[in-house]
């Protein structure tokens, strides 16, 4: 019954979730009938690991689509050998640290996570991701096992790091790279791989491989800080912490689990949001990024997780929940944002439309009143770059900037969507007309 009251509320949502499981079309639908027996294996590992992200994927175009699905693979399985508390340190440690040396040999599994581990399947089935993994192209195998090397080293240093483990993050600057190696990584490998397969250019990846901050670390920054700020109340039941000292200790001088302590609920809520105004200083470059991908299924790939994510933010900000518990969007939200971040004036809309919630829940009291709202500002100026036609007196040409004139190009894709949303939308009434009249009519006779 709940549900049905859910729906009834959020009407918007219940025609997204409609559309999104009857109507829409994939753009590249996957033929698992004609897959052979290893890569049909790859892809029910896939489903076992992560339904939702799986089903981004397999609408993937085909040249990205394997590649994919075996570089999330392969980081699954790394992520469940470093989650593995059963496992020998030692044995642990070596994994990690030669795991990309696996991926030259040609049949590798291993059986020895505890029988308890979620994602176990992935590495004792390992040979069959070896054997796609080496049915890809030489290039994208390259990018591959160089982010799995990183990341292996990372993960181990992590393991060995005994302030670490005794005291969790202590500063910012540990924060990010903390994300760096869970989340930022993925960035980069995913990067490398799409300007490899011609669908954003060179520069993406070229131009920011030398930044101190390149767009595509924080697309994956902004992801793992939301998470990290999401799942306090799990990561502290399992006796691990995330949020960095530096920020924590403005709002607690004793420990970060006080927040929890019904006398410290608004000091915690302060905290929430401070680590939320960190978070909204990767957007910018988010929206950036965004700008330059022009594969629609690529596209949709990377905006999907983003604005999922300015969503799970806009509902931990300001929220005492979170220090209890997980707090979750709404399903109905997120067939909703699905279908409208298709284009990036979808998702341009939906970080406004989380950005205005935000600002309109902060409290003036709050002692980052000011630094939310400068932040919030400076996203809305970017914004107003990005499309100054919406902006500029009639007869004005706009400034035409380096960010501008991606857009523009961006613009092109957009519009290709257009005349399938619309059949969407159409079909969707045509139904609900049809549905009406069988309903109605024989009230009114």
């Amino acid at each position: 019954m709940g549900k049905v009251t859910d729906w009834a509320f959020h009407p918007l949502e219940l025609k997204s979730a409609i559309i999104l499981k009857c109507l829409r079309q994939p753009l590249f639908p996957l033929a698992e009938s004609s897959l052979s027996v290893t890569k049909k294996r790859c892809y029910e590992l896939l489903n076992l690991t992560s339904r939702s992200f799986a089903a981004v994927i397999k609408e993937l175009h085909p040249e990205l689509r394997d590649v994919i699905m075996i570089f999330y693979l392969v980081l699954r399985a790394l992520d469940t050998i470093e989650d593995d508390m059963t496992l020998d340190t030692k044995l642990k440690m070596n994994l990690l640290r030669e795991f990309d040396q696996k991926l030259d040999l040609q049949e590798w599994s291993f059986d020895g996570n505890g029988p308890d581990e979620k994602d176990r399947a992935v590495l004792v089935d390992f040979n069959y991701i070896l054997y796609e993994y080496h049915a890809l192209k030489p290039e994208y195998q390259k990018v591959i096992k160089e982010v799995t090397k990183e990341m292996g080293n990372g993960m181990a240093d992590y393991i060995i790091d005994e302030n670490f483990n005794l005291n969790g993050v202590e500063t910012i600057k540990d924060y990010d790279k903390y994300c760096h190696y869970v989340a930022g990584l993925v960035g980069v490998g995913l990067t490398q791989l799409i300007v490899i397969a011609g669908f954003a250019p060179k520069s993406l990846y070229e131009d920011e491989k030398d930044a101190e901050l390149p767009l595509y670390e924080s697309m994956g920054l902004f992801l793992q800080k939301t998470n990290i700020i999401r799942d306090y109340s799990e990561d502290l039941d399992d006796g691990r912490s995330f949020w960095p000292k530096e920020i924590w200790s403005k709002y607690s001088s004793t420990k970060l689990s006080s927040f929890r302590e019904p006398d410290q609920t608004q000091k915690g809520v302060e905290c929430i949001n401070d680590l939320v105004l960190n978070a909204l200083g990767h957007v910018e470059d988010v929206l950036k990024y965004l700008s330059c991908i022009h594969e629609q299924s690529t596209f949709q790939f990377c905006a999907i997780p983003q604005v999922m994510a300015i969503a799970t933010l806009a509902l931990v900000f300001n929220n005492p929940k979170v220090l209890h518990g997980n707090v979750k969007i709404r399903k109905g939200t997120t067939c909703y944002l699905i279908l409208h971040s298709r284009t990036l004036s979808g998702c341009v809309n939906i970080f406004e439309y989380y950005l205005r919630d935000i600002r309109k829940r902060l409290p003036v009291s709050d002692p980052n009143y000011l630094k939310i709202n400068i932040q919030a500002a400076k996203i809305d100026k970017l914004i107003e770059t990005m499309y100054p036609d919406d902006n500029l007196p009639k007869g004005l040409k706009p400034l035409d900037t380096e960010l501008y004139s991606k857009v523009k190009e961006r613009t092109k894709y957009d519009e290709a969507m257009e005349p399938i949303q619309t059949s969407e939308e159409s079909k969707f009434f045509s139904i609900f007309l049809a549905l009406l009249v069988v309903v109605v009519l024989p009230l009114l006779s």
